[in-house]
């Protein structure tokens, strides 16, 4: 069943939607961390259309392939910095939102490595990849279909 067309029929909040990843590309966070949290959040999600969108952003932006095979067991892998963990961890608590709500305890983990402003810049990116994984699932949109639109098949993962 073909499913509605949102950049169609809501193209206003599209574009809303659009420039906050923009402001984000500016923020205190890195830009090879901002590509670890979208894929990261997308995993959790089950968004094969960010999914494949992200990896191959990650790697056109000079990420190392193992480093994205280890993404989904990034707590066992020596591969990610205390920096990376402390986002990944951030992103999992904020996109799986326990019913108590974020625990202090992990707060205090991220507080080691993030400042304030960074720990803001960065839940606003894990904000606006939920948002994009709510509509890329619900919408069904088709991995890859967006390859020549931004520029992915130059990443060489086909």
């Amino acid at each position: 069943m073909q499913r509605v067309d949102y950049a169609q029929q809501s193209p206003q909040e599209l574009k809303k939607l659009t420039e906050l990843v923009g402001v984000m590309q500016a923020s205190s966070i890195e830009e090879p961390i901002r590509d670890l949290v979208a894929l990261r959040a997308s995993q959790i999600n089950g968004c094969a259309f960010c999914i494949d969108m992200h990896a191959k952003q990650a790697k056109i932006h000079g990420e190392r392939e193992l480093r994205l095979y280890h993404l989904a067991a990034w707590r066992e892998s020596n591969l990610f910095a205390p920096r990376e963990r402390a986002a990944l961890a951030w992103t999992e608590i904020v996109t799986r939102l326990p019913e108590q709500g974020v625990p202090d305890d992990i707060y205090e983990r991220v507080r080691t490595q993030l400042s304030e402003k960074e720990i803001s810049d960065l839940t606003f990116v894990i904000v606006a990849i939920n948002a994009w994984n709510r509509l890329n699932i619900g919408f069904r949109a088709v991995p890859g279909t967006g390859d020549a639109m931004y520029g992915l098949a130059k990443a060489g993962l086909e």
